[in-house]
């Protein structure tokens, strides 16, 4: 089971929880469609960022975004300047006229290596720029390493470096324990756009693990 399905939705309530933090009595299914288009805005938006995660929390009257980042300063801007301009575009796409509040938290990432969709957006950066793809990989994994991570895994598909037929390559250093609940495992997939096509790159990121009744409650990566 635990080669099939999303890692972090597989763990849900043991190692991770959801990024929605909202009670809807009513209008669940629209809420939840407006936080995805939400998130796939903010994205786009905030590419050049880093973005990391993020967690959406409503009140009736409240919309609080907590934003995580490898660039802080990008998001924030000289002044405040860029938060403010974020929150307009927010305001005017998705809620109109409605009466609500809008608060953006934004929080800086320590160890961006030890992100998987920040290390995800690097090697899509790199083989948009045509980089060829091991080279592009073998350095995020060694960042990675580098930062401490017990386990790492790399798998990249489609047309590589722009050959006729495409295929799959994997790349690995550590040890990535999918069937284990109580194991820490940060993943992420999206594709690069490249004019071969597209070249769909996954990552899984291994932390260490999450043990219930402990003082940290995580064990602590080295």
């Amino acid at each position: 089971m635990g080669q099939k399905v999303n890692p972090k939705v597989f763990r849900i309530g043991i190692t991770t929880t959801w990024n929605s933090r909202w009670y809807a009595d009513k209008d669940y299914a629209s809420q939840l469609q407006e936080d995805v288009k939400i998130r796939k805005f903010l994205e786009t938006e905030l590419r050049n960022a880093s973005l990391d995660n993020v967690v959406i929390e409503r009140t009736a009257t409240n919309l609080n975004i907590n934003i995580s980042s490898g660039k802080p300063g990008v998001i924030i801007g000289r002044g405040g300047e860029g938060v403010e301009n974020l929150k307009k575009k927010i305001k005017s796409k998705f809620f109109g006229s409605k009466k609500i509040s809008i608060n953006l938290n934004i929080k800086e990432v320590q160890k961006p290596a030890l992100s998987s969709r920040i290390v995800m957006q690097d090697i899509i950066a790199d083989l948009e720029k045509r980089v060829p793809f091991r080279r592009a990989v073998k350095s995020s994994i060694n960042r990675v390493d580098r930062a401490g991570a017990k386990g790492v895994k790399v798998i990249v598909s489609g047309r590589l470096n722009g050959v006729e037929i495409a295929r799959t390559e994997t790349f690995a250093s550590g040890s990535i324990p999918l069937h284990t609940l109580r194991a820490d495992i940060d993943y992420c997939r999206a594709a690069a756009r490249t004019i071969y096509g597209a070249i769909g790159v996954k990552v899984w990121i291994y932390k260490g693990d999450i043990i219930p009744g402990e003082k940290n409650n995580k064990t602590k990566i080295k």
